[in-house]
Formats: structure tokens, sequence, C-alpha cells
């Protein structure tokens, strides 16, 4: 293990298992990693399995996207790879990447990198490093910034990487000052892997995002969006979320969510919405049966973003948030839009916070099936969602209210199986098509037919299927009512 610090004694335990772990994953990619090592050397140059290859072998966890550094630039990668690799990418030149695929691993290939940024935006000046050492230096976190070169598998850490690997800490090989002013992203991903790890932020690290946070506006929507995501997906998301509302980073791009933090004075009692959200994110999460559900975890986080602009205090001192899911889904749009999500993931999430209130009063008794109809026909096909985020949002602490809204919530879930089974809510349609309504009224394509079949399919939602005559009967009494037929 040359050129790696000397773990401490107490560590001695967990490394050993951590280094076991990274043998037993670079056996498994050995063949080719080390196929490639060879044409390197051949060729006289270096080749280095780096970054996030090296952490994630540590943890055991190694997938088939392989990171390598070497000191060729990108045509002599090419010539190296060339008749080895099954395919070859060159996206990524521009910054000293070539991409290959080989026995079912995706292989990216950079030059040593030396690079400066201008300080205004996250875009580098590329240069072209010499060294490996140069390189470890100018990575992001110190878990990231250990190598294994190859073919002999010799181990470079030389800023304590897997120390910090042990202890479970984000630390930035050089100053976080320095670091986060080159890369602002970079503040960012501290987060983001904070969530991924479940690991805590370095003390220094913490303070440097706090007084930087600003420096975030200089980085592009898409880039945070990504980051964002990736974070929310996180195996914990709450403390990454957590992060950046300590650090000012969510007021730079999701003020929203700092805004959940309303101030609570001593006449207008009521539950933190900010912690009350962060609840929500928890219990949605648990309710994943097959990974990151990102719409449902988005939509437990915006779920309440209205209330701060609809909080009212009523003459007996009860705090109200009337129309806050309308507002919510108004907010929760304007935000994924600036965040550059695509339009349908957008749409799915508003109108499930536009959603998470329609269950509440479905305990006094005063739904009727005509109202179930139109719970499923207006959450579609995200009705399995809205069933999690509901359950989602019972975070109170009594135990007999939580267990009566649980008792309501699995019976409306009865009673939408057994309409669903008796009339197939799931294409809760007008019984009678565009077809039949032209041929019936004597009316070509157009405005008439749209309005008829908006009715007939209100008649469906209101007093379920009918027959094909009760259906043609409804049809002309209402074409009658709209002086379309005599």
């Amino acid at each position: 293990m040359s050129e790696a610090s000397a773990p401490h004694a107490a560590d001695r335990r967990e490394l050993t298992g951590a280094q076991r772990n990274a043998v037993a994953e670079l056996l498994r990619v050995s063949p080719v990693a080390d196929e490639l090592g060879h044409r390197f050397v051949r060729a006289g140059h270096e080749l280095h399995l780096v970054g996030g290859s090296v952490r994630d072998a540590l943890l055991g966890r190694l997938g088939d996207d392989l990171d390598f550094c070497t000191d060729a630039h990108p045509d002599e990668t090419l010539r190296i790879i060339k008749g080895w690799a099954e395919s070859i990418w060159e996206t990524g030149r521009e910054f000293g990447t070539i991409g290959a695929q080989r026995d079912g691993l995706r292989l990216e290939i950079t030059t040593f990198r030396a690079e400066s940024y201008d300080q205004v935006t996250r875009n580098p000046v590329v240069v072209y490093g010499t060294n490996l050492t140069e390189d470890l230096r100018r990575r992001d976190f110190t878990i990231n910034a250990m190598a294994v070169s190859l073919p002999e598998h010799r181990f470079t850490d030389p800023h304590g990487g897997l120390d910090d690997l042990s202890a479970k800490v984000i630390r930035t090989p050089a100053d976080p000052h320095e670091s986060f002013g080159d890369d602002p992203l970079r503040m960012l991903r501290a987060a983001r892997f904070a969530a991924q790890l479940r690991f805590a932020v370095h003390p220094d690290v913490h303070a440097a995002m706090s007084r930087m946070a600003a420096d975030l506006d200089r980085i592009t929507a898409e880039r945070i969006r990504d980051e964002f995501t990736k974070l929310l997906c996180g195996a914990d998301p709450i403390t990454g979320l957590r992060l950046l509302v300590d650090t000012g980073l969510a007021e730079r791009f999701l003020p929203e969510l700092t805004g959940l933090k309303l101030e609570i004075d001593e006449h207008a009692q009521h539950k933190d919405v900010y912690e009350h959200t962060l609840t929500v994110v928890e219990n949605a999460v648990s309710f994943e049966e097959d990974g990151c559900d990102f719409i449902l975890r988005m939509a437990a986080l915006m779920h309440d973003v209205g209330k701060p602009a609809t909080k009212a205090v009523g003459p007996d001192g009860r705090v109200s948030f009337h129309h806050h899911e309308v507002v919510g889904a108004r907010l929760t749009k304007a935000r994924m839009k600036a965040l550059r999500y695509p339009k349908d993931i957008t749409a799915k999430v508003t109108a499930l916070v536009a959603l998470h209130l329609r269950f509440y009063g479905y305990g006094r008794g005063e739904w009727t099936d005509s109202a179930v109809r139109r719970y499923v026909a207006d959450a579609g096909d995200l009705l399995p969602r809205l069933h999690k985020l509901t359950r989602s949002d019972c975070t109170t602490r009594n135990r007999r209210k939580a267990a009566q809204l649980g008792a309501d919530y699995d019976a409306l879930e009865d009673r939408i199986a057994r309409i669903a089974a008796e009339e197939d809510l799931a294409r809760v349609r007008p019984d009678l098509d565009g077809n039949a309504i032209m041929e019936l009224l004597g009316v070509p394509p157009g405005p008439v037919v749209g309005r008829a079949w908006k009715h007939l399919k209100e008649q469906r939602l209101e007093h379920g299927p009918l027959d094909r005559d009760a259906a043609e009967a409804e049809l002309l009494r209402w074409a009658r009512a709209e002086g379309l037929i005599d």
C-alpha cells in the first residue's frame, strides 16, 4: 500500500474489511483492467483506476462503470485501445476523456488533469497534467482521490481517503474554499454523497459550504437538477436535505424547502412543517418497493410548500392553511420547470401535490360512490403513488388519531377495490364513444362532440355505468337542453 496514509490503530479491523472488499471487487474486473493496463505500459504510459471506482471497490459495491486516468493524451489513448475495445466513443474528448466498452464493462479513460477555473462558470480551462499526485489533488473529495495502478495493483492515497472512508467523513483534498471556488457544484455533491453513503461532512467543509453557498448561482440549472435528483434518491435523503437547508444551499435553488421553517409563536401553535415534511419523505421511502421512486419522493418533499403563503390565524388562535394544496401545486410546477425537469415528471409530481389532501374528510362518511370514482379518475395511473403519499402524510404522534386515519384509508382502498371490480374504474370513460355521439346527434367532428363526451363522462362518474339505451337517452336529453336538437 505504497504512498497510502497509515491506518489508525482503532481502524485496523474495519480497514482490513474494506481492503478485502476491494480485492474481491478488483478480481472481478481485473481481467479487463489488467489487460488495459498492460497495453498502456507497453505503449510507454501509465494507467490508474481512480475516483468512485476505487471508493466503491473498497465499499464492496463496484459496478460495471470503471474510471481510469493516464498520462496518455486522447489521441494516444485511441491508438492503444483501437482493435481491443468492442466499441469506442469520444463525446468527452474535449475534456480529455475517451470511452470504451469491453466484456460488459464501460470504461472511461481520462488524461491527467491540472485545469483551472475562471471563477465565473464551472467550466474548466482544460490543462493536461503530468502526474498522478497532481491529478488526485484536483478531485472533489478525499474518498474519491485514491488510485490503484495497473497492472501492478499499487494503491495510492496521498490525502487519507481510506481513513476518511473508514470514518465515514466527506473532506476535500485541498482547502475546501479553494475546491468549491474552482467548482461550486462540489458543495451540492458533498450533500449528495452524505445522502448516498450516509457519511458526515467534515466541519471545515460544512463551514465553507455555508460561506460560499451563493457561488452555486454560477452553476446551470441542469447540473443542479442532476445532483439534487441523486441526493433525493440517496439511501438517506433526510441527511442531505438537512445539509442543504443548514448551509443555505437550498435557498439558492429550492427556497420553498427553507420556507417551510415557519415561525411558531405562543398564540398560534402548529406543527413544525419543515420537520413534518422530512418525516413524510422518510415515510415515503419506506413505502417504496423496488428502488427509488423519484416522483413519490419529490411529491412528499413538495406537498406542503404552499403552507407559508396560505397561513392564517383564526379568531380562536387556530392556524389554518386553506387551499395550500392548490398553491403548492403551482409552486411545485414553477420550481421544477426552473430546474429543467421533464414536463411529464413535473406533471406527475404536481398532480400528486394537488391531490394529497383529497382523502381527508373521508372518515366523516361524506363520500358517495361518485366521490370515490372521481378520486380514482383524477389520480389515474398515479393512484398507487397517491395511496403511498397520503399514508406517508400521517405523522401525528396521537396513536388513536393515527390508527383512525389508517383504518379510514384501509376502508377507502377496500371501497375502491369493490367499485373497481364492479365497474372497471381503471377505464372510466363515457358509455358512448365519439362515433356513437356523432351518429346519434347527426353532427360532424368538432366542439359539440367534445362537450357531449364530457357530459357523458360526468354522468359515468356520478352514477356509474349506464346501459346503451340509458346512455343514449341521457345524451338526447342533454342535447335538447343545449338546444342542439328539437
